[in-house]
């Protein structure tokens, strides 16, 4: 038998649950995932923190205007943030003052003794860093759970184990199950994360080129074990950033290794290569390697998300290419997202974002 909705959404991570949870109580709504639970790959396997200016200025709109939702439903807990650097990186201080001076994020500079007092360990030569009060852990599981919630009170069906292997294209979309079965929509939202192409070409809709990218974490156990309220810091060049985590360290070489849309796991280089990046940067001892994760993180050809319709097929509706951000802009991005769709009028979430900036029409 064949089921009929106004709206099938592809994926049920951070964006497709988010994006359902939004538009649930406005038109009959189908999500469909493929794997066995929500969440299994980039949302599950998240570093979990808001910060201000991670992923560049123009994504600052989106997180800003995410962070009074996630503070006020306490899904935030503060931690604050560190871009570390040593004299070599002045101009790299430099320039990032002058590419977020009026992005409205809150940042200031420190020097070596406020450092010392903030992260205990630092060697000698990285004496200076930008500070960045308000970065926050994100809740990310109540976050998933909170949209996949509430998407399921307005009446939308999340199916699990619901792989489309095919989509045909009539007077609307037929999405053909691996199970057998179909599903049939008006319009088609595309959040499926790494195999987000891919799914604009079983649709027929030409590809925008969105790659997914490997990123590795590690837990690692350090002495001393650092404290809980360590800030996040990151390598302002790029190459490494932890984070307590329970008493153990979450540490990523920050890798961008290009990637088929497969579940990604890490490789022992790349964790080798952050713990060696660590132990160029403090003087804590690396005494085990607990756990390691990699994930996909997607980014369209200028890295910016793409929220809105297919320029040649408007029925098909773009919501991916999010990088590592899609969390940390997932409340604005959704409601954003719900209001393209259904063409809802901005509300004061949104009202400053620029929503021509993510739209796929950019790409031609």
């Amino acid at each position: 038998m064949t089921r009929a909705y106004d709206i099938a959404i592809i994926g049920a991570g951070m964006a497709g649950a988010s994006l359902a949870g939004e538009i649930g109580d406005q038109a009959s709504v189908v999500v469909l995932e493929a794997e066995d639970a929500p969440g299994y790959h980039a949302t599950g396997r998240s570093a979990a923190f808001w910060e201000e200016c991670y992923g560049g200025p123009e994504l600052v709109p989106l997180t800003l205007a995410s962070g009074q939702f996630l503070r006020d439903r306490g899904y935030l807990r503060q931690r604050g943030a560190l871009y570390l650097a040593r004299e070599e990186d002045e101009q790299k201080i430099e320039h990032f003052f002058d590419r977020f001076a009026a992005s409205g994020a809150q940042f200031e500079r420190i020097g070596a003794s406020r450092l010392a007092e903030l992260v205990p360990g630092m060697r000698a030569e990285w004496d200076r860093a930008i500070w960045q009060p308000s970065c926050a852990d994100i809740d990310v599981a109540a976050l998933h759970a909170h949209y996949l919630s509430a998407a399921r009170k307005a009446g939308v069906e999340i199916e699990c184990r619901a792989r489309v292997t095919a989509i045909s294209r009539g007077e609307g979309w037929t999405l053909h199950l691996a199970d057998g079965r179909e599903v049939r929509a008006g319009r088609l939202v595309n959040a499926a994360g790494a195999w987000a192409d891919t799914i604009a070409e079983l649709a027929g809709v030409h590809p925008l080129g969105i790659q997914p990218y490997r990123r590795t974490v590690a837990q690692l156990r350090i002495d001393p074990a650092p404290h809980d309220d360590m800030p996040l810091c990151l390598d302002i060049s790029g190459s490494f950033y932890f984070k307590p985590e329970n008493g153990r360290l979450w540490l990523s070489p920050h890798d961008e290794t290009p990637s088929d849309p497969v579940d990604a796991a890490p490789e022992e280089l790349d964790v080798a290569l952050a713990i060696d990046r660590l132990e160029r940067t403090t003087n804590w001892k690396v005494e085990a390697v607990e756990r390691k994760w990699a994930g996909l993180r997607s980014f369209s050809p200028d890295r910016l998300p793409v929220y809105g319709p297919d320029l040649r097929e408007p029925t098909f509706f773009w919501f991916a290419g999010q990088g590592g951000y899609g969390i940390q802009t997932a409340p604005a991005a959704a409601r954003l997202g719900a209001q393209l769709l259904l063409n809802r009028e901005r509300d004061a979430m949104t009202e400053a974002i620029c929503a021509e900036t993510y739209s796929p029409a950019r790409f031609g």
